[in-house]
């Protein structure tokens, strides 16, 4: 690790046949699944009752033998031997970092790291930078937050091994990171792809459109956005530079990040063992058929996973990329998550298409809000029956915009939309992850 393995690839994995990555994943997983029996209560006890050792596993399809895992599961280790939880396969001792989910449902949920996780984890993030195009003469000004979000320092440890020169920025003071960019030369920058659209926006009443700077990649992650084509396309045009997804989570970092082809998000399949399963029959579905992605950890030792419900819908592609990595991908990133989808008059619907739409329909001029509330709900049976949108639209035009998008909506996603026009500015921006579904009922 910290070396790349030729001009074009970190790490000679991203190559390897597909044969030859499924014989390392039978020969980690079974190394790992030791490891956790002996290291984890948590998953030892889960499997005693199944009934499944170590050794019983013989093939990759014997995997599915062990439960599910949800972050319920996880959140109730954390209740039965606080306050590390029964699934930390670690001695504290050996323990260097710790992060925390935000909370927003739950208490703070705790996910550990050793030294050697650390590595591999900046392992991983400088591998995404590098596909990117990013070397050792670059500048990279990270615009995630820090306080308390896993995100930002994956991306900082990551760009500096592969030798960039990195600003560590945040998620603050918005001008100053705007004058930074410009003063600095920054070339790379990654943040969500709400605040990206914030900073440009901003950038843009300064006079200092960012399209005009030295920024030529910008990477977005932390909320859906990236792999939306119109959100991309809004992004590269403020911008003047190419939009790459990145798709992590704080249990797995990262999950999976975009090439410079842009043709979805490489699996590091060294790192982790990817299932994609059917969220009613947890059966596996063919490649180009949505599901819910389950992942396992090959070689992590503080916190690892088996068998962990994302809770992510995703499609995954095995077939190689262009860029010549034969890492399976994912094509339009995280479709939705299984729980979040919206249900209405039997179709359902993902936020993320309803964004497809708002941001590719002309004359909405900023920001936007899906409202489920008693307008668009049954009385007797509480069940959606139209969406509505609360979206900023050019005050010149408000009629049209508003026609427009409802006609859109219903051309394309086949659901009647209410929309609701406010003035530009009004709705809330955010510099971490945008809350765009709201219910007030």
């Amino acid at each position: 690790m910290g070396r790349p393995f030729s001009a074009s690839y970190w790490d000679e994995v991203e190559t390897w046949s597909r044969e030859r990555i499924a014989e390392h994943q039978l020969a980690q997983l079974r190394k790992q699944l030791a490891y956790v029996h002996e290291h984890s209560a948590f998953y030892r006890r889960r499997w005693q009752d199944v009934g499944f050792t170590p050794g019983d596993l013989r093939s990759l399809d014997d995997l599915r033998r062990l439960p599910l895992v949800a972050k319920a599961d996880y959140v109730a280790s954390l209740e039965e031997s606080p306050p590390w939880g029964s699934a930390l396969a670690a001695p504290l001792s050996e323990v260097r970092r710790v992060h925390f989910s935000s909370g927003t449902t739950s208490s703070p949920t705790p996910v550990c790291w050793t030294q050697s996780d650390l590595d591999r984890w900046t392992d991983l993030y400088a591998r995404a930078a590098y596909s990117q195009g990013t070397r050792d003469t670059d500048v990279f000004q990270c615009l995630f937050t820090y306080t308390w979000f896993v995100g930002g320092l994956g991306f900082t440890s990551g760009y500096g091994r592969v030798g960039a020169t990195v600003i560590p920025g945040g998620a603050a003071e918005t001008e100053r990171q705007i004058e930074t960019i410009f003063r600095f030369g920054t070339t790379a920058v990654a943040g969500t792809p709400s605040f990206m659209l914030y900073l440009a926006d901003t950038a843009e009443a300064m006079g200092r459109p960012l399209r005009e700077s030295a920024v030529r990649s910008v990477t977005v992650g932390g909320e859906p956005g990236g792999a939306v084509p119109a959100t991309r396309a809004r992004i590269e045009q403020l911008w003047g530079a190419r939009c790459y997804d990145g798709y992590g989570s704080l249990e797995f970092q990262p999950i999976a990040w975009e090439c410079a082809e842009q043709a979805g998000g490489h699996l590091p399949e060294d790192f982790a063992y990817a299932e994609v399963l059917d969220p009613d029959t947890h059966e596996p579905v063919p490649d180009g058929t949505p599901g819910v992605l389950v992942l396992t950890h090959l070689d992590k030792r503080a916190t690892p996973l088996v068998r962990w419900w994302t809770g992510d819908v995703v499609v995954r592609d095995s077939t190689p990329c262009a860029c010549g990595r034969t890492l399976a991908r994912l094509p339009g990133g995280v479709i939705g998550r299984a729980d979040d989808m919206l249900v209405i008059k039997g179709v359902n619907l993902f936020p993320s298409a309803v964004e497809d739409v708002v941001r590719r329909t002309e004359g909405v001029v900023g920001e936007y809000r899906i409202v489920l509330d008693d307008d668009v709900t049954d009385r007797t049976t509480g069940a959606l029956t139209a969406i509505k949108l609360r979206v900023e639209a050019d005050p010149e035009r408000v009629d049209e915009v508003c026609a427009r998008l409802a006609a859109a909506v219903r051309a394309e996603l086949t659901v009647r939309a209410l929309v609701e026009p406010v003035p530009p500015g009004s709705l809330e921006r955010h510099t971490h992850k945008a809350k765009r579904v709201l219910r007030e009922n």
